[in-house]
């Protein structure tokens, strides 16, 4: 077995249990938890990667295709109760930092609240009109992506 001679009696001995000790033995896992590094900074990684995660910025559309956005809203409101399906791109604010991200939806749109600034689907899912980017759809006639090359 190997290590000091002098103690190679000893190693095949059984371990000494003490009669009253009252606690049961604890697992190698819970004793190794006792020797575990002390974590001072408690949410430092989360904080980290949330720094590291990336936004997009809001994009402003030109004049151009703010018009050309605004056409194709007319022209949805006038079909609006053929509930007609469109293909949306909007912009989604992050929760928790500064910018967010670009969504590309499909669904039947069922109305457009000019009070509320927002466009609901059949699904009642609602986008604020204000972070619309783009929007397609057999509606709209022939697909001008001119209001999309904004990458």
């Amino acid at each position: 077995m190997g290590g000091n001679p002098k103690y190679e009696k000893a190693y095949d001995l059984p371990y000494p249990e003490a009669v009253e000790y009252p606690y049961e033995r604890m697992s190698m896992a819970e004793r190794a938890a006792q020797f575990s590094p002390f974590r001072a900074l408690t949410g430092y990684e989360d904080a980290v990667e949330e720094a590291a995660r990336l936004t997009d910025a809001k994009i402003e559309l030109e004049d151009s295709a703010a018009d050309l956005l605004n056409a194709k809203m007319q022209i949805l409101q006038d079909h609006i109760g053929e509930q007609p399906e469109i293909q949306v791109t909007y912009f989604v604010p992050d929760q928790r930092k500064a910018g967010g991200r670009y969504v590309t939806v499909s669904g039947r749109a069922e109305r457009i609240n000019g009070y509320e600034r927002t466009l609901r689907f059949a699904d009642k899912r609602a986008i604020p009109m204000d972070d619309i980017l783009a929007m397609d759809g057999a509606v709209f006639g022939a697909s001008d992506r001119s209001e999309t090359e904004w990458d």
